[in-house]
C-alpha cells in the first residue's frame, strides 16, 4: 500500500467539477470572468480536494506575483478596515492578492514593513498619506515597484493618490463651527510628526480662524496617540488648562468617543457646556450619547477606487490619476450655538 500523500493538481480540480483546465485557471486568476454557478463548483473542488494553486512558475515567467502590500497605521481604527476591505474586494475580482502590514504610526516600522513586502514580491504598494522619509521613495523607484497613496489627496504631488483633502474638510467643519459662536477652540489630535493627515487637520481649523479674524495662536493643541482613552485623557487635559474651551476638535472619532465619556465622567454636559466634534464617521459615532458630530470619509469607495488603479497599473500599465474625493459633515448632537448663558 502506498502511504505516500499525492497533490491534487489543476486537473483533479476540473475533473471533479467537469470544466476544462482552462476554466479552473480563469476562476483562480480572474474570478469576475467565471458564471456564477460555476465559481461555487470550482471553489467547492478546491476545498474538498485540498487543491493549493502553484504560483511560483507564472509569477517567475510573467515577473509578477499578483500580490499588492497595504501598510496603515494601525489595524485598530475602523476607518482603515473599512477601506482596506472594499480595497481587498476589488482586487480580488481582478484575481490579486492583498497583503497587509501596520505600522503603530512609526515610521521606522513603516520602511520595515515596505522593504519585507518589496523583498516578498509585491507588485505595487498602498500607503496611507505622502509624508515618509525620501530614502523610501528612492528605494521604491530603485526597486521599480509603484506606489498609490491614499487617505490623502495633494494636487501638487508627483505621486499619485486616491483620497480626499484633510485640510478642506477640517476647513469645512471648523467654519461651522465659527459660525455658531464659538471662539474658545482646541484640538485633540494625533501625533503630527510624520503625519501629513493630521497636520493637516490642524491647518484648517487655523485656516477658518484665521478667516473669522480669530488668533490661530489661542487654537489649544493636544497631541496623543491613538485610542479612546488618550482621548478622554487629552479631553480632561484641554479642559483643566483651557476651561473656557467652548469647542473641541478631534482628529478622529476615536479620540472623540474618549472625549464623551471624560466629559460626563466631570460632568460637563455636551453640547451645552462644550462643544464637541470628530473625523471620519465610523460606526461608533452614531452610538455615542449624543450621537457624534463629524466629518464623513468615504472610505469603502477610496479603497475600491485605490484597488481598481492598482491592479490596472500593475496588468496594464495604466498610470494612475490623482483622484479626489469628497467629503461632507455630519451633523448630529455633539455641536450646538455657543451657550452664552
Amino acid at each position: 500500500m502506498n502511504s505516500k500523500r499525492t497533490t491534487p493538481t489543476l486537473q483533479d480540480v476540473a475533473n471533479a467539477t467537469s470544466v476544462s483546465t482552462a476554466t479552473v485557471s480563469r476562476y483562480l486568476n480572474f474570478p469576475d470572468q467565471v458564471a456564477e454557478r460555476t465559481r461555487k463548483k470550482v471553489a467547492k473542488a478546491i476545498r474538498d480536494l485540498g487543491y493549493s494553486p502553484n504560483f511560483g512558475a507564472k509569477a517567475m515567467a510573467a515577473r509578477r506575483t499578483n500580490t499588492i502590500g497595504a501598510i496603515i497605521p494601525t489595524m485598530e481604527n475602523a476607518v482603515f478596515a473599512r477601506g482596506l476591505q472594499a480595497f481587498q474586494d476589488e482586487l480580488r475580482l481582478h484575481g490579486f492578492t492583498m497583503l497587509v502590514a501596520s505600522t503603530s504610526y512609526r515610521p521606522d516600522i513603516e520602511e520595515e514593513q515596505i522593504r519585507t513586502l518589496v523583498a516578498r514580491g509585491a507588485d505595487a504598494l498602498l500607503l496611507i498619506g505622502h509624508a515618509r522619509n525620501p530614502e523610501v521613495y528612492r528605494f521604491l523607484k530603485a526597486q521599480n515597484v509603484p506606489t498609490l497613496v491614499t487617505w490623502a489627496f495633494d494636487a501638487g504631488s508627483k505621486r499619485p493618490s486616491v483620497g480626499f483633502d484633510n485640510r478642506a474638510a477640517m476647513r469645512e467643519m471648523a467654519t461651522k463651527v465659527i459660525g455658531l459662536g464659538h471662539r474658545r477652540l482646541a484640538l485633540i489630535s494625533a501625533e503630527t510628526a510624520m503625519n501629513d493627515r493630521a497636520e493637516a487637520r490642524r491647518v484648517g481649523i487655523q485656516d477658518a480662524m484665521a478667516a473669522a479674524g480669530l488668533d490661530v495662536k489661542d487654537l489649544k493643541v493636544v497631541e496623543t496617540t491613538y485610542g479612546i482613552e488618550e482621548g478622554a485623557a487629552a479631553f480632561e487635559q484641554v479642559m483643566t488648562s483651557t476651561s473656557d474651551t467652548t469647542a473641541v476638535f478631534c482628529g478622529n472619532d476615536v479620540l472623540a468617543v474618549g472625549a464623551l465619556h471624560r466629559a460626563r465622567d466631570l460632568g460637563i454636559s455636551v453640547p451645552r457646556d462644550v462643544s464637541v466634534v470628530g473625523f471620519d464617521d465610523i460606526e461608533l459615532a452614531q452610538v455615542t450619547y449624543p450621537p457624534l458630530t463629524t466629518v464623513h470619509v468615504p472610505h469603502r469607495e477610496m479603497g475600491r477606487q485605490a484597488g481598481l488603479a492598482l491592479t490596472k497599473l500593475v496588468k496594464d500599465g495604466m498610470a494612475p490619476e490623482a483622484t479626489e474625493l469628497k467629503t461632507r459633515i455630519v451633523f448630529r448632537g455633539t455641536l450646538a450655538p455657543v451657550n452664552t448663558s
